[in-house]
């Protein structure tokens, strides 16, 4: 099978302040690299470092170069934009770093060798280089948390929430042992597929683990990298959810994974996440 040529690009600034903080830059890129043709070529992450601040604040210059070093080690090419600071009509002090344009062009100008590429961000400023890139051949992936422009995700051939995969944004887990992803006992996000509103019950889906099938979303397959668990309505609690709003794609939640008595999964703890 001929490899694909994937390139993944990183927009730091957008995606942490887009509730991504938290992510794990190995998980990204494992999942970007899923299926086992895929060969990834580009691997650019875009951030800001305010260097006036790294000279007097040794605290802030230490924590920035490990970062950095870190993110080296998994294999980015990190691509520094320099904070500006600029002085208001009312005499404000403010910070502009916007790293947009370079990604763009890198991305316009390295798609030339690409079959696929995953644009990590959040920002409808990207919704003509999508196009552009489709127009080159391109698959486009977009990855984002919250904040996500819609005409972005519609854009995309596949946007995935960055909620959704496996173990790439901490859950909520409160046990004090460290319960993998998937495994009865820990918190999973996932969304509500289908719901029986004459009898008041309803299932989840959520993706077990990082799989290339991520297309065959049939729980019944036995290849299928997503599990189903059912919930009651009386499970939602105060999550604050109008139950004729279910199924519902865009509303994430979290749960925690427990067994009845039949040993069939059901949801518990239930939490709202994030609604697209």
């Amino acid at each position: 099978m001929k490899t694909e040529k994937v390139g993944v690009y990183v927009d730091l600034s957008n995606i942490n302040q887009s509730g991504g903080f938290s992510i794990r830059f190995e998980v990204l890129r494992d999942f970007i690299s899923r299926k086992s043709y895929s060969e990834i070529v580009r691997l650019n992450i875009y951030l800001a470092i305010d260097s006036e601040r790294a000279k007097t604040d040794i605290a802030y210059g230490k924590s920035t170069s490990e970062f950095h070093s870190l993110l080296r080690d998994l294999g980015y090419k990190v691509i520094e934009k320099k904070v500006k600071w600029y002085i208001s009509e009312s005499g404000e002090k403010i910070s502009k770093s916007n790293a947009d344009l370079e990604m763009a062009v890198d991305v316009l100008l390295q798609s030339e060798k690409l079959d696929r590429v995953a644009l990590v961000t959040g920002d409808g400023d990207f919704v003509q280089v999508v196009k552009s890139l489709q127009n080159r051949g391109c698959q486009v992936e977009i990855i984002g948390v919250k904040n996500v422009s819609s005409n972005l995700r519609k854009e995309a051939d596949q946007f995935f929430s960055g909620y959704l995969i496996p173990n790439l944004i901490p859950t909520n887990q409160v046990s004090v042992e460290d319960i993998p992803w998937g495994v009865v006992g820990s918190r999973v996000r996932g969304v509500c597929f289908k719901y029986l509103h004459d009898k008041g019950y309803g299932f989840m889906r959520f993706l077990k683990k990082i799989d290339p099938k991520l297309w065959l979303i049939d729980t019944r397959n036995p290849e299928s990298p997503y599990e189903a668990v059912f919930f009651h309505e009386s499970f939602l609690g105060d999550t604050g959810i109008k139950l004729p709003s279910l199924p519902n794609r865009d509303i994430i939640f979290e749960f925690e994974l427990a067994e009845d008595d039949k040993r069939k999964l059901r949801a518990s703890n239930i939490e709202v996440t994030y609604q697209y």
